[in-house]
């Protein structure tokens, strides 16, 4: 149950998301103690820390800090359950493949609906045998290898994720490798942040203007990593002072991080809202908000708070270039839209975005958010300028990025009370 509310008040970005999984994986794959400090410590990164042990790591420590030790890949005993997560099942998919025995891998009831068929095609033109257990090109499914051949090409404009899980699993086989790209790489700035740990963590890959060359049996190599803050995070909390009048500031946002939803500062000015920088520091005042034309072919994961502040800014606001979001935890074009018009704004999907004509006062609604954490927030956010209580039928899902989002949003002096 969400009650108006004004957003003023510090709190601390969380770890990121994705910077933690890549950081599990390629730790693991150093094959010599590791240490992982600040890990987001999610449902989705528990997901991949479970998969890494079933292939032979060991894990210990606090969830401050981690200890991942993995000698060698070992053949799983169990199918790998990647619970929520892509991110889980598209990097696991090309661990799997080093190996030469067959890896089992599943999800949940919203993660066996998404595609997976790109990613096991180039994985297949490498040497690996794949069998799917229910629908083609979709979880589950067996994989086999060991990946051996030296040239493979994927679709770019279905999952960066797959990219990178071919640019880490190419750093491990026999041989170098040409990764040849088809068409346009959509959510460029998440392989950018694959190749900056890559090179960190002393690996090796030479970009060519149709993909990349992945030199094979690299020895990558840390002793430890710290994980960055998350802007996909901070975007809540900062867009909560946006929306409402009220004055917020994220620390611990590195202001020269790769990661592309670093965009959201460039965003909020856009809109209007008055934006400090400083430091490891983001602070929002909240102004009169206009509407905004935004691609966000590169920043797909703010597409829903995009929308909420488009409602609440005067004017038209036009989201395109997220094609790609229909196969996200949910249709996240056609969920983003019904929780907004069902709190009496003014969405149209399109099919690569939507169109929001904002400036009317939102009311009061439940809001069904299909399990996906990043329209519980976004919808949860929304409510706070509602003129009546607001239900969200889901009272977790936010654990699976941002796990403190209730915790913060509290901080603020938002009103979110959750009841079982």
């Amino acid at each position: 149950m969400i009650k108006s509310s004004i957003a003023k008040g510090t709190v601390v970005a969380p770890p990121s998301k994705s910077y933690t999984h890549r950081a599990i994986v390629l730790g693991a794959l150093t094959h010599s103690q590791f240490q992982l400090k600040r890990p987001l410590v999610s449902e989705d990164t528990k997901a991949t820390l479970e998969a890494l042990q079933a292939f032979g790591a060991e894990v210990s420590g606090r969830s401050g800090e981690l200890k991942i030790l993995c000698e060698e890949l070992e053949h799983p005993r169990a199918v790998i359950d990647a619970r929520n997560s892509g991110t889980t099942m598209r990097l696991m998919t090309g661990v799997a493949s080093l190996l030469p025995s067959s890896t089992t891998l599943t999800g949940d009831a919203s993660l066996v609906k998404r595609p997976m068929g790109p990613l096991v095609d180039a994985l297949v033109q490498l040497g690996a045998k794949c069998s799917y257990i229910g629908a083609k090109g979709r979880p589950p499914l067996t994989i086999t290898g060991p990946i051996a051949g030296d040239s493979t090409s994927i679709a770019g404009d279905v999952s960066s994720q797959f990219v990178s899980s071919l640019l880490i699993a190419c750093t491990q086989k026999k041989g170098a490798t040409d990764i040849r790209l088809k068409g346009e790489l959509t959510s460029r700035p998440y392989v950018d942040i694959t190749l900056q740990m890559l090179k960190e963590f002393g690996g090796e890959v030479e970009e060519m203007p149709d993909g990349f060359r992945v030199p094979g049996e690299q020895k990558l190599e840390k002793e430890s990593y710290i994980v960055p803050g998350d802007y996909s995070s901070a975007a809540f909390p900062l867009a909560a002072a946006a929306i409402t009048g009220g004055d917020v500031t994220v620390r611990n946002l590195d202001a020269t991080s790769p990661q592309g939803d670093r965009a959201i500062v460039r965003y909020l000015e856009m809109f209007g809202a008055r934006v400090v920088r400083g430091g490891d520091s983001i602070r929002v005042i909240g102004e009169q908000l206009e509407a905004a034309e935004i691609d966000v072919k590169d920043t797909p994961d703010l597409f829903p708070i995009l929308a909420v502040l488009g409602a609440a800014a005067e004017g038209k606001t036009v989201l395109t270039g997220g094609r790609n979001l229909r196969e996200k935890e949910s249709d996240r074009i056609a969920t983003t839209t019904a929780f907004l018009n069902a709190m009496g704004a003014r969405a149209v999907p399109t099919e690569d975005g939507c169109e929001i004509l904002g400036g009317e006062k939102l009311h009061g609604a439940t809001v069904d958010t299909h399990g996906d954490h990043r329209i519980l927030m976004a919808a949860a956010i929304a409510a706070l300028v509602s003129s009546s209580e607001t239900r969200i039928e889901d009272d977790e899902s936010y654990s699976v990025s941002y796990p403190g989002f209730l915790r913060d949003m509290h901080q603020l002096g938002c009103r979110l009370e959750v009841r079982k």
